[in-house]
């Protein structure tokens, strides 16, 4: 018996394990097996049979036909049942943060914490479920009244990331699911385990007040059977996770079919430091905000814009703190960082050293494939010039380009350059280059951030 294997237990995991829920679990009889790897050991944990183009149907046509009873529960009552699945999600939060950590890679205390924001997303939709108002207007027509009413859209499916791998779909299935919708659910690939286990945790709950097809899941081999959603009417709306890549391939079926989408893609995120700021408060956000899931998040710091006056003390406080991080398995409490993924994001860490060399990048920390088993690799500080190419594309790695600038216009530009504008942050005490950053002319990223990190919002 693994060391994890109570986890497993608790959370209903088998070793091999249905990948496709219907309003009841799937068989797994006939179907491709393909196992989960814990990238800390590269040891498969446990396997998930994979869907078909059969499943698929019979998962979408589970979710429409529920929707046409879930629709019509009371906005309160289904709020009633979200409070429910937030009391259930306490229950196991302890075993399912273990799993997040265990089947994604990130330490043990981020995996709690992600769980605990399923819970705060649970509360907040519990709220939002006797909220859900309309205007009533006057009308230019005698004996007339105007008023708008919220209706439910259907079907949502939601594709989400290896890297917060259960909270992202809380994110959404809280709010579908007091708004009337039912879910369809993609996870990762990477991930499948953690999602069937949040898929054990909320039927326990739907299925005690017969609405089992509320909420379904699908575990395909590829993107092909998921990529049917797009272009599938009968779901109105398709939320997605990941690179902007995977959102242009799943934008632009759902626009041609006028469906909608919420799309949380790629960011290339920065910090500038100014020459008044805090350096001690800057160093921590810096560190943590690179360093968190091994720079596997869509917030993760990826440049640090320094004034020049201060770049010198900065860097060399950052080497010495990047020296003390401590690698390993993400279950032990001593750890700060965990293994990258998959061999896939591996690979990617080491191409991309190997373009900052040929661009004329310094590697000044780091920039190794640890020597052990497991997906391991160095945090990386490379010093960078405007020039490079690399440093305007997003790389899944704990990479961090440093840059030299002269004022706050300077890196407000440089933080504006690159194409992804998802989180950002200024570091200083001046109230003037603050409001300059928080502007219109300031960041153009839909998070600008004051004296503190890129990550969370």
């Amino acid at each position: 018996m693994t060391s994890y294997q109570h986890i497993l237990d608790e959370l209903g995991i088998k070793a091999v394990n249905p990948g496709g829920y219907a309003g009841g679990w799937l068989s797994f009889e006939g179907r491709d097996l393909k196992p989960s790897i814990n990238p800390t050991t590269e040891e498969p944990i446990a396997s998930v049979a994979q869907i078909d183009e059969a499943d698929y149907e019979a998962i979408v046509t589970a979710a429409v036909d529920t929707f046409e009873r879930w629709r019509m529960v009371p906005a309160p009552k289904r709020g009633e049942i979200v409070r429910q699945i937030g009391l259930e999600l306490r229950k196991y939060k302890e075993p399912l943060g273990h799993l997040v950590s265990l089947e994604m890679g990130k330490i043990l205390t981020e995996g709690l914490g992600e769980v605990q924001e399923m819970i705060d997303i649970a509360d907040f939709a519990v709220g939002l479920s006797r909220q859900l108002y309309g205007l009533t207007m006057h009308s230019e027509r005698p004996g007339h009244r105007m008023y708008e009413q919220w209706h439910p859209l259907g079907p949502v499916g939601v594709v989400t990331a290896f890297n917060f791998p259960v909270a992202v779909w809380a994110w959404n299935a809280m709010i579908a699911f007091v708004c009337g919708d039912t879910v369809v659910w993609k996870p990762s690939r990477n991930t499948p385990l953690t999602a069937i286990a949040v898929q054990n945790i909320v039927e326990n709950v739907l299925a005690a007040h017969d609405f089992k097809g509320v909420s379904n899941i699908l575990i395909a081999p590829s993107s092909g059977v998921g990529a049917k959603m797009s272009y599938d009417r009968r779901i109105p709306l398709v939320s997605a996770t990941g690179s902007c890549r995977m959102g242009k391939q799943i934008a632009g079926p759902v626009s041609q079919r006028f469906g909608r989408t919420i799309l949380e893609l790629g960011g290339n995120n920065a910090v500038i430091v100014m020459d008044d700021a805090d350096l001690d408060l800057a160093l921590r956000a810096v560190l943590f905000g690179a360093v968190g899931t091994a720079g596997q998040r869509c917030t993760t710091t990826r440049r640090l814009i320094m004034h020049r006056s201060i770049s010198q003390g900065l860097t060399e406080r950052l080497v010495k703190a990047y020296g003390s991080v401590t690698i390993g398995d993400p279950l032990d409490p001593n750890i700060l960082m965990g293994p990258l993924v998959e061999q896939g994001a591996v690979n990617d860490y080491i191409e991309a050293l190997k373009i900052i060399e040929q661009q004329g990048g310094e590697i000044i920390y780091g920039g190794k494939r640890l020597d052990r088993k497991g997906y391991f690799v160095e945090p990386t500080l490379v010093k960078a010039h405007k020039d490079m190419a690399i440093t305007r594309e997003e790389t899944f790695a704990p990479i961090l380009y440093l840059f030299d600038v002269d004022s706050v216009e300077e890196a407000i530009e440089l933080n504006n350059s690159v194409d992804q504008g998802l989180s950002s942050s200024i570091f200083t005490t001046n109230l003037i280059s603050s409001e300059k950053f928080l502007s219109h002319a300031g960041s153009d990223c839909g998070i600008a951030n004051v004296n503190i990190g890129t990550s969370g919002a």
